[in-house]
Parts: C-alpha cells; structure tokens; sequence
C-alpha cells in the first residue's frame, strides 16, 4: 500500500465499489497528471506554471457551466455534476502543485501542515464526497489521516526529495534538534538525527491516530479501505523507526508480507489506539 498523496486514491482497490470506480479513475486522473506537471520531464519552472494554469482554467470553465476544451476535463465535469462534488478541492490541488514548483523548504510546521491542507487533505474530502458522508466530524477526521499520511511519506522519502532539491522537514524543527542541511546531503545519521526523525514520526502518529476513529465510523468498503490505509501509515511509520531512522540507505516501505499484518490490524482496530508492534 502506498503511503502517497495520490496513491492513497483506491483506483485499484477491490473495496472500491464498481459504482464508484469510474469517478474515481476521473479524479485520480486530474491529481496525477496535475502532479505530473509540476514535477515531471524538463520543463521550466515558467513552463510547468503555466500548464498548471491552464488546468485552473478548466476548473473555471466547469464552473461556469461552458464546454470544457478537454476530454479529461469534460469527464471531469460530469463527475462533478453527478456527485455534487465541490469545486474547491481541486483548485487546493492545483495550488499545491504550483507551490512545489516555486517552494523548496518549509519555515515551521505550520507552514507544512498548510501544504498538506491543499495537497493530500482534498483527496479525503472528495472521497468522502463520492461516499455522501461529508459531514464536519469526518472531515475533520479524513483531515488528520490525510495530511499525516502526506507527513509520512515525506519522512520515508528525505532522500528522494532532496534529489529534487526539496526539504519537507521544517526548518525550526531541524534548528530544535541540530540537524542541517548537510546531514542530507550526506546521509548522516547521528544522534540529533534520530532525535529529529523520532521527533517528526511521533507527531505523525499522534496525528494518524487522532482521525482513526473515521474508519471505524464509516460503514462497509469505505470503512475496511480506511482501516488498512491508517494501519499501512502506521507499519510504514514502524518501519522507519525499525531502520534506526535511517531512510537514507533503506527506504522503508510496505512488503507482500505486511499486507497479512495489515489485515489483521484492521480487522482488530480499535479507536485511538496504535498497533501492536510485537503481532
């Protein structure tokens, strides 16, 4: 299971019901290419701006009921429109996106959680959207799962930003604990790292477990696809702490033999509490 903004869509999933896959693949669509723009080929920062506007544009041209220019966008639109979905999300993505290509470090975690608002909270919203239980409590609670599932994979991938020349940590944290730049750069791991990494997988739990009461609250498919996502961040989490935080030279992530584990904690879960980590 991947831990990643986009992944997280359950395109794939045999707990998507048919019904909702077409929508699904629509949306994930959107996400995916968007994110594609601002991070993908050769394109200049100028070039990657300007596309993203374009996309914009098609989100203005389907508010203002017009005949969208695209076919991904004239799908997009009956997806709207058949689900009432609500326009905003999209435009949160799509500022997102721009942001990470004029924005390579993060001041304070404000500023992060800020990101995570528009780049992985609008994947819960329009989820719950899709499913109608958009209400306040679960939004709330999609929230919290969401961005600190987007705060994971920022952790299991600091190396793989920083060849992009990115640094999702936030500044006063990395100040807090003595970290630097060149900790990166030149993968050392030493005891202010630890220190650090400990510090930003704690919070990240804490966030994850805080809207893990959303999965037991959804009934049905939604419901048992949540509780394995929540239980996928959390392994990931464990993972990283199982390598001594070094996710440098081994990238933690999910395996065929933790989607057993994955099982059974789901079907185990209870509200507010972390998993077992001895099962």
């Amino acid at each position: 299971m991947a831990v990643d903004h986009y992944e997280n869509f359950p395109v794939a999933s045999i707990l998507l019901p048919a019904r909702l896959r077409p929508a699904v693949e629509v949306i994930y669509a959107f996400a995916r290419s968007a994110d594609d723009l601002a991070d993908e080929g050769d394109a200049s920062a100028d070039e990657r701006l300007a596309a993203l506007s374009a996309y914009e544009d098609g989100l203005d041209q389907i508010a203002a009921a017009s005949t969208p220019s695209t076919v991904l966008f004239t799908d997009l639109a009956k997806v709207i429109a058949e689900y009432q979905l609500p326009l905003q999300p999209f435009r949160d993505l799509l500022s997102a996106f721009k942001q990470d290509v004029v924005t390579t470090r993060y001041a304070d975690f404000t500023a992060l959680l800020d990101y995570c608002r528009r780049s992985a909270n609008p994947v819960g919203t329009l989820m719950l959207h899709l499913y109608g239980a958009a209400s306040e409590e679960n939004l709330r609670d999609s929230n919290d799962i969401c961005s600190a599932l987007q705060l994971i994979n920022f952790w299991q991938d600091v190396a793989v930003d920083m060849q992009k020349a990115r640094i999702y940590l936030p500044l006063t944290d990395m100040q807090q604990f003595m970290v630097t730049e060149e900790h990166i750069t030149a993968q050392r791991i030493d005891d202010a790292w630890r220190k650090l990494m400990q510090f930003e997988v704690d919070r990240a739990r804490s966030m994850l477990l805080s809207g893990a009461p959303l999965a037991l609250r959804l009934p049905g498919r939604i419901g048992w696809e949540l509780r394995l996502v929540v239980q996928g961040g959390l392994r990931i989490l464990e993972c990283i702490e199982a390598v001594d935080y070094d996710v440098f030279q081994r990238r933690p992530k999910l395996g065929k033999c933790d989607w057993i584990l994955l099982i059974w904690r789901a079907i185990n879960m209870k509200a507010g509490a972390a998993p077992d980590s001895s099962k």
